[in-house]
């Protein structure tokens, strides 16, 4: 009797930790599902800008190339996705191509349409105020505020490696390596220094070091977060107003 009743125990737990196990499972799915369909949503309306917009100048031109880049990564990142996170970085990458579509109606005189949430990091890198142009080792880097005939790489600001980038036009895209190794080069001091520093309104306004203290980071020029950490951003909210992504 004893060795039924055991018997007993033994199958209900069983059957317990089964149940248990299935209902994890099917919370797991719906919760991929609907990360995914939210990041489906994010790159349409992505794409649908990228198809339709045409840039009138070279301003333009870059921002939407910078936008189209976005918009095919996010695509191939929603084929691979395989957890409710991945689908979540789908959207942050259909989100950052949305600055991108942003930057390039405004370099062509069009609404750019409803605030976005800010990036992570973006905030406290602040944003270009003046324009600018210096010359480090015999190169010349410029930014400003809005686009030139020179400036025409446009950035939404934000932390590349683990430091803030401010928020605007520039020269080149000169933080784009930072985010293939995951640092900075030795003379990234020098060049953040020199071209922010006195600017109001960037988190380097009063030297290299306070723009790492901005974003608590310190000194270290070593390692840090090539993409930055998307996670805070609230990509659940709908667009307002009259204009539509």
């Amino acid at each position: 009797m004893e060795s039924i009743v055991t018997l007993l125990v033994v199958m209900a737990i069983i059957a317990g930790v089964v149940w248990l196990v299935r209902q994890q499972q099917a919370s797991k799915t719906r919760e991929l599902d609907d990360a995914k369909s939210e990041a489906r949503r994010w790159v349409e309306r992505l794409g649908g800008q990228v198809l339709n917009l045409v840039g009138t100048n070279e301003a333009a031109k870059q921002a939407l190339a910078d936008a189209a880049e976005r918009y095919t990564a996010a695509g191939s990142q929603l084929d691979q996705a395989r957890s409710a996170q991945q689908a979540r970085g789908v959207t942050q990458t259909a989100y950052e191509g949305l600055y991108y579509i942003r930057a390039a109606r405004s370099a062509m005189d069009l609404d750019p349409g409803p605030e976005l949430p800010a990036l992570p990091g973006q905030q406290q890198a602040g944003a270009v105020t003046e324009s600018r142009e210096i010359e480090l080792s015999g190169h010349r880097y410029g930014a400003s505020p809005d686009p030139t005939g020179r400036n025409t790489h446009y950035y939404p600001g934000g932390t590349v490696a683990g430091r803030p980038v401010p928020r605007g036009w520039y020269s080149e895209p000169w933080w784009r390596p930072a985010l293939v190794a995951g640092a900075w080069g030795v003379g990234s001091a020098l060049l953040f220094t020199s071209l922010f520093s006195g600017m109001a309104g960037v988190a380097y306004a009063d030297g290299f070091s306070d723009g790492m203290a901005a974003d608590g980071t310190g000194g270290d020029m070593g390692g840090g977060d090539a993409g930055g950490d998307m996670g805070g951003s609230d990509f659940g909210g709908d667009f307002g107003g009259g204009f539509d992504f």
